[in-house]
């Protein structure tokens, strides 16, 4: 449906996480846009940048926000006609909240979702925030290459280690997708506080690989995703960095571990996109 003016009219609604329902605190963490009248599933985002939840609530699970994301947004694919508030209290946690529909014109759907999340969800700072490092840097350079390649809602998240290897394992792994019989996982180790990381990667590599056969009848490949050395002033002139580096890189790759950098990332999920026929 179109306005006189060209413009979309639609509706949207802020999605919220509630640290503390009583107290009422939260922060806006996505936007669900639909058109008034049409037949088409809705547009829905979440943020990418989780600062604001960890300030609210430093326990946040937001591996689970993202993951309810993509729940979101294969329900309503699936249920374009379905009864939204339905659809939505199925799949939301208990933890988010949404905002009665306010009525909103857009000149196109991808355009209003894009004013609206600058408008509610990630305001511009007034301040310079810093940015993001350690594993978090390297987690969301995953997200938003696998985003673009238009994969990243088909990717297993979180994965469990405890699944293949025994119960009580901590280790989560933070994607994979399987395709033609072998399982490839992709996790973040960040070499900027040291190789602890790294040695503990390792050390579940091979329980991984056994139960992966074991459980899954495939073959596991275990890629970790680390920061390019000249990020972590990894050189010549600073030997003991290097140093660091390089053993933290050499005691993945001796548990048949594959090393890459975030700088490979985008050849990664491209390869992606074209196994998971996207």
């Amino acid at each position: 449906m179109k306005s006189g003016n060209d413009r979309r009219a639609c509706e949207f609604q802020l999605l919220r996480y509630v640290s503390d329902a009583v107290r009422n605190e939260y922060v806006h963490i996505g936007v669900i846009l639909r058109e008034q009248g049409s037949r088409e599933a809705a547009e829905v985002r979440f943020t990418r940048d989780w600062r604001r939840v960890r300030c609210l609530d430093p326990e946040a699970d937001t591996a689970l926000l993202e993951g309810m994301e993509s729940e979101l947004r294969k329900r309503f694919l699936a249920e374009p006609d379905g009864n939204l508030m339905r659809l939505l209290t199925e799949s939301l946690s208990l933890n988010v909240q949404m905002t009665e529909p306010k009525a909103y014109l857009a000149e196109s759907l991808p355009a209003g979702m894009e004013e609206l999340m600058r408008l509610y969800v990630e305001p511009l700072p007034r301040e310079r925030t810093p940015r993001l490092s350690g594993r978090a840097a390297i987690q969301a350079k995953m997200r938003g290459e696998f985003d673009r390649a238009g994969v990243w809602d088909l990717l297993r998240k979180r994965i469990a280690a405890s699944d293949y290897t025994r119960p009580g394992d901590p280790l989560r792994i933070d994607v994979g997708y399987k395709p033609n019989g072998i399982i490839r996982m992709f996790h973040a180790v960040s070499l900027e506080p040291g190789v602890e990381m790294a040695k503990v990667l390792a050390f579940s590599a091979a329980g991984l690989r056994a139960g992966v056969e074991r459980v899954e009848k495939a073959e596991l490949e275990l890629t970790a995703v680390i920061e390019p050395a000249a990020r972590l002033g990894a050189s010549d002139e600073e030997p003991e960095r290097l140093e660091m580096y390089r053993f933290g890189v050499e005691t993945m790759e001796e548990h048949q571990i594959r090393v890459l950098t975030t700088s490979d990332l985008g050849r990664v999920a491209e390869t992606a996109r074209r196994e998971l026929r996207v």
